[in-house]
Order: structure tokens, then sequence, then C-alpha cells
């Protein structure tokens, strides 16, 4: 039997592995957290860190594992890069077009040599920006350390600077263009630098402006962005020789004008998968995996469906007792991620359950999509 390793024990992953053993791969995964979903309830668990990289090695000798399944967070992605190097195992990228991706300096650098549209960067402190800017650091995630200046000069800069930088592994920052419009997703799955399949999502930030907590899918975005965004994405996987497998954009929409924010190769996180398969049948997770597995993995048949997903988080330390909810809903889908008397942070630290509504029409979707995004659709224990 053909045997994997999945590295990463979050309850996002969990999709992941239903895929691979359904192709009869037994399964081990690794993760430190002992509180993680797979950790507390997969046989074949390592517990082990696998950002020490000669650590996650290790394991893969100890294993031999024929795939190495990156979950859904960049660390995890990163990893195995390090550890896959030379093209030991199918799907994963060299370190280098790894850190071409993942790091956000080196992604902008890229991007500006193949003429990728993205928002413009500024050589801070040679340079001081004349108009709004997003300050961030280069490697961090889920909104840690990111500061928009609407009104820059040397002291405000400095003082953005100094926090994105004090939350990055590499203690870096960049100061870039803030480009004012709606964000979206793109999920790309290229194979020879031509996109085979992809899905559009249009995302939302309820409680913290920089962590997306409501989403759903798009089929009417601008042709123009649409367009723009494929070509860029393309250009990018045949620029860069990257291997093939899915690339998941987050970009700005203003008008008829994209600005790609942030670039990945790994699944995203808080079940984003399972939005794409709930709204239209097409098995995601098995998409996603089967680069790994040395698969080629066939459409499911199309379905349609109204579907929102909603991580619940909060904007205060709280400790969760009950929601009450302000109209019915027809759920999909609820997966707890608290239990009461749980002690939760706020976004993106504390997270109460994900949410797959479905909606009856087009209008009941952006009527239930307003109510939670304007936190008029449950309150935490009122």
């Amino acid at each position: 039997m053909p045997k994997a390793l999945l590295v990463d024990t979050n309850f996002s992953s969990w999709p992941i592995l239903r895929a691979l053993e359904a192709w009869g791969i037994e399964v081990h995964v690794v993760g430190a957290n002992p509180a993680d979903a797979l950790a507390k309830a997969y046989p074949r668990h390592h517990a082990l860190d696998y950002s020490d990289t000669d650590a996650l090695a290790r394991l893969v000798e100890t294993l031999r594992p024929d795939y190495l399944v990156p979950g859904c967070n960049d660390r995890s992605y990163i990893s195995c890069a390090a550890v896959a190097e030379g093209g030991r195992f199918p799907g994963i990228d060299s370190p280098e077009n790894t850190r071409n991706i993942n790091d956000k300096a080196a992604f902008r650098e890229v991007a500006g040599r193949l003429g990728l549209s993205i928002p413009r960067v500024f050589d801070w402190p040679a340079e001081t920006p004349q108009c709004p800017v997003i300050v961030k650091p280069v490697d961090a995630f889920s909104g840690k350390g990111i500061t928009i200046v609407r009104q820059p000069d040397h002291v405000t800069l400095e003082a953005a600077v100094k926090v994105a930088s004090g939350v990055s592994r590499s203690g870096r920052a960049i100061v870039e263009e803030f480009v004012e419009g709606q964000l979206h997703s793109h999920s790309a799955f290229v194979a020879g630098g031509c996109i085979v399949q992809d899905f559009w999502v249009i995302e939302h930030c309820s409680v913290n402006p920089f962590v997306v907590d409501v989403s759903h899918l798009l089929d009417d975005l601008d042709e123009t962005v649409t367009a723009g965004m494929r070509c860029d994405i393309e250009h990018l996987a045949r620029g860069l020789g990257l291997v093939d497998g899915l690339l998941h954009t987050q970009f700005i929409v203003s008008g008829d004008r994209h600005a790609i924010v942030e670039i990945t190769r790994r699944c995203p996180g808080d079940l984003y998968s399972q939005l794409i398969q709930l709204s239209t049948g097409i098995d995601y997770p098995a998409a996603y995996a089967a680069t790994f597995a040395g698969r080629s993995e066939s459409p499911s048949a199309p379905d349609s469906r109204l579907i929102m997903r909603h991580t619940l988080t909060g904007n205060c330390t709280v400790s969760l007792q009950h929601l009450r909810f302000f109209r019915p809903l027809a759920i999909d889908r609820w997966v707890p991620l608290a239990t009461g008397g749980d002690e939760l942070g706020p976004s993106p630290l504390g997270r109460m359950a994900i949410l797959f509504a479905q909606a009856s029409s087009a209008q009941d979707l952006r009527s239930l999509v307003d109510a939670t995004v304007s936190g008029q659709l449950y309150q935490v224990n009122a």
C-alpha cells in the first residue's frame, strides 16, 4: 500500500486526508499541537514541529513515504519544499520558487519583473510615499502586524514598519500602495502553465479588517478582471516554471482593475475547500491532493448551490456560553471549533465554528451576507 505524509493536523486538512485515503493510500499526519483535530482523532499522528525541517527530514527518512502532502498553511508548504528538494516528491515546487511565492518581498520583485498587476512597492526609508500605504510583514499570516497608513510620514511609517518587522520571522517588512476595493480570491488549477479549472470567490472581513471570515462563490465578476487575472496567473506559472497544481490568489478589485495581494500554492484554510465543493459539487480537496499523489483527478459532476462560508470569531476576549441567532438559517454544515466555557481571544486567535449556510436565491444570499458582515446574524452570549 502506498504511503503519504500529510504535513498539517489542522481541521482544514481533514478533507485532504479523506481524499488520500479514498485512493487506498496509508496516510500519516504530522503536527506539534495536540489540540489540533487530526492530532486528537487520527491514529497515525506524529507529534513533531514540522517548521523544524531537519526534524521533518528525519521523520521522512524513517517513514519513507511515497508522497509528501502540504496542508493548509504556508509553513507546511515551505517545510515540504525544503524536504522535497531535488524533485523527490511530486507536486512540490523548488525551495527557490517556494520563496518567490511565499515571501511577500520576493514575490513582488518577481511580479514586477513579469509585469503582473500588483500594488506599487515603495523603497522605504529611501522613498517616502505620497499616497495611502499598507505595511506588512513579509512572511507572517492571519493579518498579524499589518497597518494601514493613510497619511504617511517618517514617524508613522517607522512605527508601522517596527510593528510589522516584530511579527516577521525574518524581521522584515514591506511598504506598498493601499488599493481601495473589494477583496476576492481566485483558486486555479494549472497544468503545463495553463489554467485547466478555476473558481472565483468574493471575500469579506467582518470582525478583523485583515482576516477573511465571510465568503461565497461568484459567477458574474467583471470579464476584464477575470481575463487579466488568468493572464497573470498563467504568466507567473510559465515565467517561474512552476509545477502543476493549485495557485490560490487573493486580489483587490477596483472597477475593472485588479491588484494581486497574495498568492500561495497550499490549500486555503478555514475549510475553503468545502466552500467550493458544497457550492459546485467539484471535489476540490481531491483535485488539490492529486498533484502530490501523482494522480490526474477528473472533476466531479457539477452542482450549483448558493453557499455562504462564515468563520465565527469575536472582536474581544469572551468565555463562550451560547450563540443567539436573529434569523432562520438553512445550515448545510456546522463545524464546531470551541465548546462552552472556552475562553476565546479576538480574531484571529479565537474561532468558535465554521458555518456553511445555503441561500434560496441570489437576493437571499445577499441578505444573508449583509447580515453576517454587519454583525446582525447572531450575538454571542446574548
